[in-house]
């Protein structure tokens, strides 16, 4: 059997975690063994995740196979996301990456490249959450 060559990454948002690989292929996305429309519960989160891969005009070139844990739908669908754009750019690293046509130019302007730090913020004592105080009575 003719070695495939695959590509791996891991993004992370908020509390998931997402494993994916690419292989080359017909554009199959696969996210817990499931169809990622069968998976996502919406259409937005499916089109959000797609983005990278619809940019570089590669929705049709790799299936996709996504191990993804922790967190909720839009986590989860951040997550792919950023392990499908690096990925992308493993699978581009032979390329001169100073070029304008370059996986990694076309991904960094738009912000794919980057992680999102933004996480639930901790509860404090005293307070209700993080930062909603108890109700105050006067009397």
């Amino acid at each position: 059997m003719a070695n495939k060559q695959v590509w791996t990454a891991t993004g992370r948002r908020k509390q998931s975690v997402a494993r994916v690989t690419l292989v080359g292929g017909t554009g199959n996305i696969t996210v817990n063994g499931k169809d990622v429309n069968d998976y996502m519960p919406f259409a937005t989160l499916v089109m959000d995740l797609k983005q990278p891969l619809v940019i570089t005009n590669n929705e049709n070139r790799f299936d996709i196979t996504v191990n993804v844990s922790g967190g909720g739908f839009s986590g989860q669908a951040g997550a792919i996301r950023l392990a499908i754009a690096r990925a992308l750019l493993k699978f581009d690293a032979n390329t001169d990456q100073t070029r304008e046509d370059s996986y990694r130019h076309i991904l960094k302007t738009n912000g794919f490249v980057t992680r999102d730090p933004r996480v639930k913020e901790r509860k404090k004592y005293g307070l209700r959450k993080a930062r909603r105080a108890p109700q105050f009575s006067k009397r």
